[in-house]
C-alpha cells in the first residue's frame, strides 16, 4: 500500500532531533514510505538546511521539500503539505519524535484490515532526553465508540501518530486556526461528520515533550482556545450545552493553576507511568 508521510519543519528545531526523526522514519523502518512531504515553514537556518540537503541526497525523489517564504504556523503548513501528498493515506509525524521500527508496518496492516476507518493513531511514550528513559505513556482509547466519548473531554488522538484519508480531511475543511488545538479541532470535525475512527493499542512512537512542556500550557491564551473549543462542540452538536459549559469552566480553571501544580496534574492524572 502506498502512503505519504507529512511533516512540518521550522527554524527552532534541533538538527540532532531532526536527524534522529528521519533515521526512525526512513533508515530504521520495516516498511518505507512511498513519499515524504517535508514543509519548511519559513527560513530554517543553515544547520537545519544542511540536514535537509543530506537527507534529500540519501532518500532521493521520495523526499519532496515544500519551502514557504515565511513561518505560517503548523496548521497552515500542514494544509499546504497536504496539497502535495499524492496518496490517499497520509501519515503524520513531528520532526523531533522517533517512530518505533514497525510503526508503518502496523498501521498499513490495520488499514488493510479495517476499510471503514478513515482516521486512526496509536499510543505514545513521552520522554525528555532519551527514548530509552521513557516512563510516561500518553494513552488514548482504541474503539470508535470510546473515542467519540473521550473526545468530548480530551483530545482523543496523539497527533504525531495519526494516519488519515486525505479526501476526508479536505472534506471537513482541513486544519483550521485554533491556537494550540488545531489537531483537536480537526478530529472533532471528523467525528462530528459521523466517520469511523480508531487507535491502535500499540506504542508506535516516542514523543519528545521537553522539560516542563505540560506545565506551560496555561494562561489567558489557552483559555481563549478553550472557549473556541467550546463553541465548536456546540456548533457540531456533539455535547449537551450545559455539560459543555461546565467542562469549559473546569478546563479553564486548570489553565490558571501555577506551573508546578499543573505539571503534577498532567503527570499524575493524565499520563500513566510505565513499569520497566
Amino acid at each position: 500500500m502506498q502512503f505519504s508521510v507529512l511533516l512540518s519543519l521550522y527554524y527552532k528545531e534541533d538538527p540532532v532531533f531532526f536527524n534522529r526523526c528521519f533515521e526512525s522514519l526512513w533508515s530504521n523502518q520495516s516498511i518505507k514510505p512511498f513519499e515524504i512531504i517535508l514543509v519548511l515553514d519559513g527560513p530554517i537556518g543553515k544547520d537545519l538546511k544542511h540536514c535537509v540537503i543530506e537527507w534529500s541526497v540519501k532518500i532521493g525523489p521520495t523526499l519532496k521539500i515544500i519551502s514557504l517564504e515565511e513561518n505560517i504556523g503548523l496548521g497552515k503548513a500542514l494544509n499546504e503539505g497536504l496539497k502535495h501528498c499524492s496518496n490517499e493515506w497520509v501519515f503524520r509525524m513531528d520532526t523531533d519524535d522517533i517512530c518505533t521500527p514497525d510503526r508503518f508496518e502496523k498501521q498499513v496492516e490495520f488499514i488493510n484490515n479495517n476499510q471503514n476507518v478513515v482516521l486512526f493513531g496509536g499510543q505514545v511514550l513521552e520522554f525528555d532526553n532519551e527514548p530509552k528513559d521513557s516512563q510516561v505513556l500518553k494513552e488514548v482509547p482504541t474503539a470508535n465508540k470510546e473515542i467519540r466519548k473521550f473526545a468530548l473531554k480530551r483530545c482523543p488522538f496523539n497527533h504525531m501518530t495519526v494516519a488519515y484519508k486525505k479526501s476526508v480531511i479536505n472534506e471537513v475543511g482541513g486544519y483550521q486556526h485554533h491556537l494550540f488545538m488545531e489537531d483537536y479541532n480537526l478530529w472533532l470535525r471528523v467525528i462530528g461528520s459521523g466517520y469511523t475512527v480508531a487507535n491502535l493499542p500499540d506504542i508506535v512512537l516516542y514523543a519528545r515533550v521537553g522539560n516542563g512542556m505540560h506545565a506551560r500550557r496555561k494562561g489567558l491564551e489557552y483559555i481563549k482556545s478553550e472557549k473556541q473549543l467550546l463553541n465548536l462542540k456546540k456548533q457540531l452538536k456533539l455535547q449537551n450545552p450545559i455539560y459543555a459549559n461546565m467542562l469549559f469552566l473546569i478546563r479553564s480553571a486548570f489553565r490558571l493553576l501555577p506551573s508546578t501544580l499543573l505539571g503534577k496534574i498532567y503527570n499524575t492524572f493524565l499520563r500513566k507511568k510505565v513499569k520497566k
